[in-house]
């Protein structure tokens, strides 16, 4: 690596002048070294979007950081911070595996909640409309906290099944267990995690124990029907991989449904748009992925020696895919850095791609709609409290989302 590149750390909201500004330090890299290797932490820096597409569609790479490289220390510390633990028979994410076992695990999980999702647009909007509710009465809010944090926990408490009574035991141990992405936590945010940890573990092996004698409406009974229908998945391994559900797909979608309000209200002419023709929502949320998506970078291990962007990469060499550089990336998206609701649509790559690709994708396409769409029409002149004020993000490396974000209504 030349002496003046960034490294990888620098390149995450750890550093502020990417909090301030990712693509003041992407956009000159993706044009002068568009695969750049770091040797500080063993991983090459994919920034183009050929490259990083080329790489996530190349279903022959491995996922499992065990298989990378000694020198690759980043994706050797990933799996290290990786969670939740569980109990009993050894229990992985899918998001560290390969198949045959990634296929094992992913195709019967996705089976069930790709229907369970299909039909949860009533349930979602019924907790969207609740928080709504809850907020009318005051004369504005902090969205991220009183809003876009909720929803996806509601939601997927719902879809799993999670009884009423302990939705607010279930909200501390989401947010606890999103401390296990936190590489820089605190003493006490380590203690609410462990704590957390093993209490959503509890109680899933305790809701699987209780659907298995009275089944219910919920992905928990589904899962269950599986491994009674021959599906090989032991109870570890459905616990662990639902409860990535709360880790990947909460933070996330929180994330997505902030980050696309901010978009909004700073942008009124798309927001004008929208409310003209709300048959737009769907275009709205996958411009908002590209534009900032709620995840920085993904990654790979070569399975063989092979070149990538004209770098030869060996085998076992792990590469780092940075989702936002390849978002933005102008021989692909005219104008990249305008927020245009109405661009002619190319996929971006926001949630990944290939075999890996975001299993909760559809789960947090529909909560944003629903969330941006009733949130819009429910109150029609909401507004930044200080448009003036500089956003707040949040420090947790990979991720991009705010601390919070002060409406009016």
């Amino acid at each position: 690596m030349a002496d003046d590149a960034p490294h990888i750390l620098d390149l995450t909201p750890l550093n502020p002048r990417f909090r301030e500004d990712p693509h003041a330090l992407l956009d000159p890299l993706r044009s002068s070294r568009p695969v750049m290797r770091d040797d500080q932490i063993g991983s090459f820096f994919l920034t183009r979007y050929e490259d990083v597409r080329g790489v996530l569609t190349d279903l022959t790479l491995w996922r499992d950081p065990h298989r990378a490289e000694p020198a690759a220390l980043m994706a050797r510390r990933l799996v290290e911070q990786s969670g939740p633990r569980t109990q009993g028979d050894g229990g992985t994410s899918i998001l560290h595996m390969d198949d045959p076992d990634h296929a094992r695990i992913r195709n019967p999980l996705a089976q069930a909640l790709y229907k369970r999702v299909a039909g949860s647009r009533p349930a979602v909007e019924r907790v969207v409309d609740a928080l709504l509710e809850d907020l009318a009465g005051g004369a504005g809010f902090d969205l991220m906290g009183a809003f876009a944090i909720q929803v996806p926990i509601d939601v997927i408490a719902a879809i799993l099944g999670v009884d009423s009574e302990r939705l607010i035991e279930f909200r501390d141990w989401s947010e606890g267990v999103i401390q296990s992405l936190n590489p820089l936590r605190t003493p006490e945010q380590t203690a609410h995690l462990l704590r957390a940890g093993e209490a959503l573990s509890t109680y899933m092996y305790g809701l699987l124990a209780a659907r298995r004698t009275a089944p219910a409406d919920d992905l928990v009974s589904d899962m269950v029907a599986l491994q009674e229908a021959g599906a090989a998945l032991t109870d570890a391994e459905i616990v662990v991989n639902l409860s990535a559900l709360l880790v990947a797909g909460n933070l996330t979608t929180t994330d997505l449904i902030g980050n696309a309000v901010r978009l909004f209200l700073l942008n009124p002419d798309q927001l004008a748009k929208l409310r003209a023709d709300p048959g737009l929502i769907a275009a709205a949320v996958e411009e908002t992925l590209r534009f900032e998506p709620p995840v920085d970078i993904t990654g790979r291990i070569a399975s063989h020696d092979m070149v990538v962007g004209g770098c030869p990469v060996h085998q076992s060499q792990s590469m780092s895919l940075s989702l936002r550089g390849a978002n933005r990336d102008p021989a692909v998206f005219e104008n990249p850095h305008a927020f245009d609701i109405t661009r002619r649509k190319i996929p971006h790559v926001a949630f990944g791609g290939g075999a890996h690709i975001c299993i909760g994708a559809p789960l947090a396409r529909l909560e944003a709609q629903v969330a941006l769409g009733r949130l819009f029409t429910r109150f029609p002149n909401l507004r930044l409290a200080d448009p003036a004020a500089p956003p707040v993000w949040r420090t947790l490396p990979f991720f991009r989302g705010l601390e919070r974000l002060d409406v009016l209504i």
